[in-house]
């Protein structure tokens, strides 16, 4: 049986296919165009297609479509697409598989720790409520879409993850250049925390929670050991072999540059905690930044 993966082509879901693969899992990736290997499926989110029958008997779902968070200036018009790229396509995908006549086992559907909106510095697992903000109303409605698929019993996980390091894209990967020159500074006060997460300890953590029956509702993917913003540059710059600037970019430039991503995806303090993976067995490979870095890089 094969476990579908939407968003195959993103950072995440590519190292997801891989470990997938690596593991001897057959692979059915859903794409949004003429399907052109044997591995892929057709389906499109705004037309409300699916390819039913690609999804008949599949072990386990994966759900990790979704347009960029950071990768522009948010206006008005891409909040909406933001919105709709998650809450309504992950409707479009549990409909379909609600009208299953054999369903997965287990949908794993994306989300964000920026459920929890600004922590601080506190220390926040999975019990946590949901916070304030644009990006914690859509993980709130993204993870309730979600949901839905567990009325027809189907296993339900929403994968709360932090900061996924690559030197393939992501944050780091955008940021690498301005660090490799020197010119690398804490953003803001500097003080706010980062939950941070290797990209293959990240795999790792989704096949153990597709594979771990007693595991669902919200997990946190982020490491043991959150840091703040101002230890990351310096780590960062360190595992570079580069220095960093002594002075912070600060707050208002940031949202002058970047809008409203920089108030809430930036400057925020997310210290999140790994509970339910910790407290089923999951060990990481990764839970030093330092040495993380130095591996990814």
């Amino acid at each position: 049986m094969a476990i579908i993966v939407t968003g195959a082509s993103g950072l995440l879901g590519s190292a997801l296919v891989e470990a997938l693969r690596a593991d001897g899992q057959e692979v059915i990736r859903l794409v949004r165009r003429k399907p052109r290997a044997a591995d892929e499926a057709f389906w499109q989110p705004a037309e409300q297609v699916v390819d039913l029958a690609a999804l008949e008997g599949a072990e386990g779902v994966v759900h990790l479509a979704g347009a960029s968070i950071g990768d522009r200036r948010w206006s008005e018009a891409y909040k909406r697409e933001l919105v709709a790229s998650r809450v309504e396509g992950t409707r479009v995908l549990v409909n379909a598989l609600r009208e299953l006549s054999r369903p997965p086992e287990v949908l794993v559907s994306a989300s964000g720790v920026d459920f929890y909106g600004d922590t601080g510095d506190r220390e926040i697992d999975e019990s946590q409520g949901k916070g304030a903000g644009f990006l914690a109303d859509l993980c709130e409605q993204w993870e309730g879409e979600a949901r839905r698929a567990g009325e027809s019993g189907i296993r339900t996980v929403q994968l709360r993850s932090g900061l996924v390091l690559s030197r393939r894209g992501g944050m780091l990967g955008r940021v690498l250049p301005i660090f490799k020159i020197g010119l690398g500074a804490p953003l803001g006060s500097g003080k706010q925390y980062w939950s941070w997460i290797t990209v293959d300890d990240w795999a790792r953590a989704v096949l153990h929670v597709l594979k771990n029956r007693d595991i669902s509702g919200p997990v946190n993917l982020t490491s043991p050991s959150p840091v703040t913003n101002a230890e990351f540059t310096r780590t960062l710059g360190k595992a570079l072999r580069r220095g960093t600037m002594p002075i912070p970019v600060p707050a208002f430039a940031l949202s002058a540059g970047l809008g409203e991503f920089a108030r809430e995806g930036l400057l925020p303090g997310h210290r999140i905690l790994p509970k339910k993976l910790l407290d089923s067995g999951f060990r990481f490979t990764h839970t030093s930044l330092g040495e993380a870095l130095s591996d990814v890089l």
